[in-house]
């Protein structure tokens, strides 16, 4: 099962390098011309399905494609809570915390537990997607999707994953058996 992962355009400006999780916001005018951009690019290729987060910013982004597709709040990225919206910056002067970790920081943010998000991704991609009998997928989301993914599939740590740069518009391709 060959799947392409497509990261939403950029967002609205007040919201980058937030912890944005579940919060439902738009794309920015150079978001809107990604995902233009994006739908030229894909033009020739034949999904047998489209699946889409039901956030804004994921919409927006596959509106161009004029396709019919899947709307799911599976494929959402991590809700982070009260920390929604905020910076790292704003956070640590809001929380009196610093960063010592990596799971440290996941461990102290609000909102879904890290490990139930891996197992949404985890549940939605390798054991829903392949009932649907399904060959060649498009699926739009987010990067924290992305990278859980990744950490999945290849066998690497969640740290790894999350180093690896899955910039706004840009489309990775896995083989999923």
């Amino acid at each position: 099962m060959k799947i392409t992962l497509v990261r939403h355009g950029e967002i609205d400006n007040n919201y980058l390098g937030a912890y944005n999780g579940h919060i439902d916001i738009g794309l920015s005018k150079h978001g809107n011309e990604q995902a233009l951009e994006l739908a030229k690019q894909f033009k020739n290729e034949k999904f047998d399905a489209y699946f889409c987060s039901d956030l804004i910013r994921a919409r927006e982004t596959l509106k161009p494609f004029r396709v019919k597709a899947v709307y799911t709040s599976k494929l959402r990225e991590k809700s982070w809570g009260r920390h929604e919206g905020l910076r790292y910056d704003v956070i640590v002067k809001q929380e009196g915390i610093e960063y010592e970790s990596f799971d440290q920081w996941l461990n102290l943010l609000d909102g879904e537990n890290y490990l139930d998000f891996i197992q949404r991704v985890r549940v939605f991609f390798f054991e829903e997607l392949p009932k649907m009998g399904y060959e060649n997928i498009f699926v739009m989301t987010h990067a924290g999707v992305i990278r859980v993914l990744y950490h999945l599939h290849q066998d690497i740590s969640l740290q790894e994953a999350f180093s690896k740069k899955f910039p706004y518009a840009s489309y990775a391709i896995l083989s999923l058996t």
